[in-house]
């Protein structure tokens, strides 16, 4: 079963963040991407650029119309995501617990299984 778990940041709480527990963050990303590696868990990985550099494409009168930022305004955005096919929901549950957002208030880490891919309904 396939699953998506976002990630789901504040920047505020970031900036919060010491020195030493951004890089405890990107460390423990780390650890957990090769885990998942060697489980076979992993589809891919990404992290998403600050939403300040997004841009919103919108149709009016046949026309694409775009506008640069966020879609909405919100403290929290996504922030990036992992794709795993892993055995059922309590298993990318126990994955996301493992995320080190998760140990941290004000982030969210979201499960979310995988309806549609490649043409194909999931089981």
């Amino acid at each position: 079963m396939k699953f998506l778990i976002s990630l789901h940041i504040n920047p505020a709480v970031l900036d919060a963040l010491t020195d030493e527990e951004k890089a405890a963050l990107g460390e423990g990303h780390g650890r957990f991407i090769q885990a998942l590696k060697e489980s076979g868990e992993l589809i891919t990985t990404q992290a998403l650029a600050d939403p300040s550099q997004a841009a919103v494409v919108t149709v009016r009168n046949g026309q694409p119309v775009v506008t640069d930022g966020p879609f909405l305004e919100a403290k929290e955005h996504l922030g990036g995501f992992y794709l795993l096919d892993c055995e059922d929901r309590a298993r990318a549950i126990e994955l996301a617990g493992q995320i080190p957002d998760a140990a941290i208030e004000g982030l969210g880490v979201e499960v979310r299984q995988v309806m549609f891919a490649d043409g194909q309904l999931e089981a």
